[in-house]
């Protein structure tokens, strides 16, 4: 029986499996953590530790051997009891036990138990894929050190320069204050001059402009009178081209059939809420059925006579 197989299955399941009168694996959750010397850095996982104190039987392990080897949980605790015995034997004899992706378990010299954990699976499911990964190092400020090294070796001091004076830019100075303020002044004039010559010719346009509208005479000539023949389709016979629960599609038919040379129109919705199309509506019943009769022949043999007054 390959009972550190079983154990490692319920680690990653379970904070704690028991091997009943031998002791028990523990694990514990660690966060992730960066290895200063190697530049490594290591996934979340968790830390598997071992102790002996704890041998009372949860019948987790047997529970779970039954289940996978189709067994009674009885047999199971049995398997369980034999393998202690021949590992505590092992133990006894100085032997080291190795549980295959857990750890080894060893006597020290005082009898005690002795584990050390390996790490060569992360027993941690929320880490699954996320494996160490070492990072070249990051070199922070160099050129700012290298600078305050070399400030340091020789001292940088700013000396202002006497520089001679000259009488001449002085009078240059104040003479162009002169000339600037001089032609300031006339540009503001200017501006103003030429300001007050538009709004004189502004209001000179403006009443122009009115005295003529006053003496305009508008003589409006009336249009000829239009007469429209608008013939509206009466009766109680319409031959429907068809029915449409979207009224868009309604128009669309009633176009259609008046590019074709129909007098097609809409006589509104029937009970059930469809849109009812008509290519004509007739005062007697026989020019109805002849009408139908043409248009089944030559445009849509699915038309059909509605008998009904409309309002």
């Amino acid at each position: 029986m390959q009972l550190e197989t079983y154990i490692s299955d319920l680690l990653y399941r379970y904070e704690c499996v028991t091997i009943p009168e031998f002791g028990a694996f523990l694990t514990q959750r660690v966060s992730a953590t960066i290895d200063d010397a190697s530049n490594s850095f290591h996934a979340p996982k968790k830390v598997v530790s071992f102790n002996e104190q704890i041998q009372k039987n949860d019948g987790l392990l047997a529970h779970y051997i039954a289940d996978v080897e189709k067994i009674s949980f009885e047999v199971a605790n049995k398997k369980i009891t034999k393998r202690v015995k021949l590992l505590k034997s092992y133990l006894t004899q100085g032997e080291t036990l190795t549980f295959k992706n857990i750890g080894e378990i060893v006597f020290n010299n005082e009898g005690k138990i002795l584990f050390e954990p390996r790490y060569h699976l992360n027993y941690l499911t929320d880490s699954f894929g996320l494996s160490q990964f070492v990072s070249p190092t990051v070199n922070r400020e160099v050129y700012k050190e290298t600078a305050k090294t070399i400030e340091k070796v020789i001292p940088i001091a700013v000396t202002p320069e006497k520089r001679q004076s000259k009488p001449y830019l002085k009078y240059a100075a104040v003479a162009l204050i002169a000339l600037t303020l001089g032609g300031f002044g006339a540009s503001k004039y200017y501006v103003n001059q030429i300001e007050t010559h538009n709004q004189l010719a502004q209001e000179q346009a403006t009443q122009a402009l009115d005295t003529k509208i006053q003496q305009a005479t508008f003589n409006l000539n009336p249009f000829p009178a239009i007469t429209l023949n608008v013939t509206k389709q009466t009766g109680n016979y319409h031959i429907v081209a068809g029915a449409f629960r979207v009224e868009e599609n309604c128009e669309r038919k009633v176009k259609q059939l008046k590019s074709d040379g129909f007098s097609a129109r809409k006589i509104g919705a029937n009970k059930y809420g469809l849109h009812q199309v008509v290519y004509a509506s007739y005062e007697g019943r026989l020019d109805a059925l002849k009408a139908l009769r043409n248009i089944k022949k030559t445009h849509n043999k699915d038309a059909w006579l509605l008998v009904k007054k409309l309002d």
